[in-house]
């Protein structure tokens, strides 16, 4: 009898994680399903109905505890890596935040080759599009490879990246990353949270919903049995995104979102110097295809998101559309959620209260100063970007035509220049994108590093990329970095140079 494909699924109680547990049990006769969870109400409450399935095992633990994780992984297929702390909770909860995230990838890693499993186990680690941070208009459409770029103070996108790059550089044979868009759904629906104002009115997003989410990994894992992923698959990046019908402005989500229930000027529910004009993350993919390609997982659109949202308010939606067609109905049914955003707006991560306190570090950082805030008009006047086709492609500083096989030492010199840095290796096997070679960065930080982190990535020097946010330095000397910054960053900006905290996590779990 053929032995089942045994997976093992993280952070099955999660939004992303809990539509695709429920999407790997339509496949329970084929498979053995491992999930790892907290012990809490929530969670036992949620499994429960699926305690008795055969071929389900629930292990009741924690991510940060290594023998949980080891004995999950030990005997894993596939191990698909969606646990963690994400936002909203992550923004206040930083330390936590970098111990589960990045701890959890290392743990993984470190049990795969304590269990001698390097050759059998395949690990689907899912990143975020967090990490590329701010790229509003014009350069809102990217692609992987672009740089590795975390809003300042986003320590959750700092724990993914160091992540992300601990699983790229690891002795594992077998890795994707996949990095999530934002995820539209009834849990997306369900957020509030002073966060929704740091995304700007004219800040992009190529979503995918949470259930597409689920099928393309539950596709990925059919598609493994069959033995259909090959290798433009594994070793690989890849961004997700649900298409066309799912990229939208935060100015014409919320448009068309209050429009559904009869309002139709935005100043009735809020005020735009409410919005942060930077410090972000978002983009519109120009590869989210070449995923949707090999698994064949996109069936919704922003509407999945719009009627989430509606079917949240319940009665309220009916008796709104009714008042919104009355004389002064509009404004009333908007100051009700007027008051309930500016509420937000006031809380610990809230954009008024940074501009109330006078917190000019945070005021810097998500408008550019003091001035530019004052500058932002009325809502009413607001005029939002629109020329959303026009690409802006990013150099990645070497001939990208070339086939992978044929790279060599001299285009790894080229890009590394590029970037403000040098390559000081002298040999280089070509068309190896695994074996690290050394570089200096424009800071005379030496480290080592794959071409396939480099060029794939994005990622460059981990000092700079863990340790600082050292943006408006790096790009007066990285040509590479400058392409997604200089554009968004007026000269008279005032400078900012903050220190990331918790490098001592990264060193403790990485072993270094």
């Amino acid at each position: 009898m053929k032995r089942k494909q045994r997976i093992f699924l993280s952070g099955a109680a999660g939004a992303m994680g809990f539509p695709t547990f429920k999407a790997l049990l339509e496949d329970i006769e084929d498979i053995e399903l491992v999930i790892l969870a907290r012990r809490s109400n929530k969670n036992i409450k949620m499994l429960k109905p699926y305690s008795s399935i055969k071929g389900l095992t629930v292990v009741w633990g924690d991510l940060t505890n290594y023998d949980d994780v080891k004995a999950c992984v030990t005997e894993a297929d596939i191990v698909l890596h969606l646990g963690g702390l994400v936002s909203p909770k992550a923004d206040y909860q930083n330390e936590l935040t970098m111990r589960t995230n990045y701890g959890s990838a290392c743990s993984i890693v470190k049990a795969i080759s304590e269990l001698n499993q390097t050759e059998k186990t395949r690990l689907v680690y899912i990143g975020t599009i967090a990490q590329t941070g701010d790229r509003m208009p014009p350069v809102h459409w990217g692609r992987v490879g672009d740089p590795i770029k975390p809003a300042v103070f986003d320590y959750y996108a700092v724990s993914k990246t160091a992540a992300e790059r601990h699983i790229i550089e690891s002795d594992l044979k077998y890795w994707v990353s996949l990095r999530q868009t934002g995820i539209i759904g009834p849990v997306m629906a369900d957020i509030e949270d002073a966060i929704m104002f740091h995304n700007g009115l004219d800040n992009v997003l190529e979503y995918a919903s949470d259930r597409d989410s689920a099928a393309m990994l539950r596709n990925l894992c059919r598609k493994e049995r069959q033995g259909k992923l090959g290798s433009n698959f594994w070793g690989h990046i890849f961004n997700i995104g649900g298409g066309e019908s799912c990229r939208v402005s935060a100015y014409n989500l919320y448009k068309k979102l209050f429009a559904m229930i009869g309002i139709t000027k935005l100043s009735y529910v809020m005020d735009s110097k409410w919005s942060a004009t930077r410090n972000f993350h978002g983009q519109y993919f120009l590869d989210s295809d070449k995923l949707n390609n090999i698994l064949e997982f996109r069936s919704d659109s922003m509407d999945y998101f719009y009627n989430a949202y509606l079917k949240k308010l319940g009665a309220i939606t009916p008796i709104a559309k009714i008042i919104t067609k009355l004389p002064g109905g509009q404004k009333f049914i908007g100051s009700i959620i007027k008051k309930r955003f500016f509420k937000l707006t006031k809380t610990e991560n809230g954009t008024v209260r940074f501009i109330n306190d006078n917190l000019e570090e945070y005021i810097n950082v998500f408008w550019g100063s003091k001035e530019a805030y004052d500058a932002i008009p009325p809502m009413d006047e607001f005029k939002p970007f629109s020329d959303w086709d026009k690409v802006i492609h990013i150099d990645h500083g070497y001939d990208e035509s070339k086939p992978e096989a044929e790279l060599n030492l001299n285009d790894i010199k080229k890009a590394a220049e590029f970037r403000g840095g040098k390559c000081l290796s002298d040999n280089m096997k070509t068309g190896d994108w695994k074996e690290k070679l050394k570089f200096r960065c424009a800071f005379n930080h030496e480290f080592a590093a794959s071409p396939r982190l480099v060029l794939e990535g994005g990622h460059w020097c981990p000092v700079c990329e863990l340790e600082s946010w050292n943006y408006y330095e790096r790009a007066k000397r990285d040509p590479f970095f400058a392409q997604v910054w200089n554009p968004l960053h007026g000269k008279n900006e005032k400078e900012s140079n903050h220190k990331k905290l918790f490098t001592d996590i990264i060193k403790q779990h990485s072993g270094k």
